[in-house]
């Protein structure tokens, strides 16, 4: 398959009138599967009706069928076809966060594709902030299936280059509206209960959610065996770069003396770490993801250091441990399940 390449910048006042956004929008009307930038990350876009549409985004990223996708929008309006009931919180959720990266999961209607919802009866459902995500939605005039544009497992692309370096001749086209701002997908929060509980942590925190709709729980348990999950990114490994990854709880010291013992052992080892602390390792490799002091910008630079351990040639990644405060606890999720939940710890309670 040949791919079609767009470039917008993101800064321009778009209009659906654009040669890039209707061309993409053309193909996303034809049920073909078109990569577009979000706040978030870019997202792999397919007419969410359409069964035949659906299946090429599972065939494209080789993910598995029981994972459901993340319905976009560009209108409120839009909801009426995709759910048949909203709580009041809910309603005052999306008041304070459409567009953004909050999805919601709410009672689905009939019409979606199966593909869409892996069999459950509930739709995870946002509205993207993306002003160019925006637009191709609009211009297709459908609510779009969008998981993230990479191949199934591997870390999620915040740069169309990402995507092309995954998917390139897998998929009808890609829209090139730079990077992506936030760098970890949307919070999804579970809105099918009398209270709203998270299911993954993203670029909205537990804070500010209760700041708007008082309680928020958080879902803990584990996703047992042969149980759906009621969200992308629950039970499956993600985001984890082609070198094994294990996050280090402990002093750049204690980091320090894992990395001299796997190279005596006689492997090429890389380090993932702050800016601040990058000086403190003799590693093969020291990748920074920005700044501790700014999880932000360790959010939205994450993806891209994973994927960079991809072209060093290493045998092992170690990466620093990161607070679990505001977007703290999305950046963490990423990392262990990039790790598949390998962990060492300078107090010694290690697990895997």
């Amino acid at each position: 398959m040949k791919t079609k390449f767009w470039t917008v910048d993101r800064n321009a006042e778009l209009s659906t009138s654009y040669p890039q956004i209707t061309q993409a929008a053309e193909l996303l009307a034809k049920n073909e599967v078109v990569a577009f930038p979000t706040e978030t990350v870019y997202g792999l876009g397919a007419n969410a009706f359409s069964d035949k549409a659906v299946q090429k985004i599972y065939e494209a990223k080789g993910r598995p069928g029981d994972n459901p996708l993340i319905v976009h929008i560009s209108d409120h309006s839009q909801l009426n076809e995709l759910v048949t009931d909203i709580p009041p919180y809910a309603e005052e959720l999306m008041k304070a966060f459409w567009p953004g990266p909050l999805t919601l999961i709410l009672p689905k209607k009939e019409g979606l594709s199966r593909y869409v919802t892996a069999g459950l009866d509930t739709v995870a459902v946002r509205m993207p902030k993306h002003p160019l995500a925006l637009a191709i939605i609009k211009s297709a005039g459908l609510p779009i299936a969008a998981p993230s544009a990479n191949l199934s497992g591997k870390p999620s692309p915040t740069l169309a280059s990402h995507v092309a370096e995954d998917l390139d001749g897998r998929i009808a086209g890609i829209v090139d509206g730079g990077p992506t701002g936030v760098g970890v997908e949307s919070t999804v929060l579970d809105c099918t209960q009398e209270k709203p509980v998270i299911l993954r942590p993203g670029g909205v925190t537990k804070e500010q959610l209760e700041t708007v709709a008082g309680s928020v729980e958080v879902d803990q348990s584990l996703i047992e065996e042969g149980h759906a999950p009621k969200s992308p990114g629950m039970k499956y490994t993600h985001y984890a770069p082609a070198s094994p990854l294990t996050v280090v709880y402990g002093s750049p010291a204690f980091l320090q003396i894992l990395v001299e013992q796997k190279q005596l052992e006689g492997s090429r080892v890389g380090v993932l770490s702050a800016k601040e602390t990058a000086l403190s390792y003799k590693a093969d490799q020291v990748i920074t993801c920005g700044q501790r002091e700014d999880l932000e910008s360790v959010a939205a630079s994450l993806y891209d250091a994973l994927r960079k351990f991809d072209n060093k040639e290493v045998d092992i990644i170690y990466s620093e441990a990161f607070p679990q405060e505001g977007v703290g606890q999305a950046i963490m999720n990423r990392l262990l399940k990039a790790a598949g939940h390998s962990t060492v710890s300078e107090s010694g309670n290690n697990g895997k």
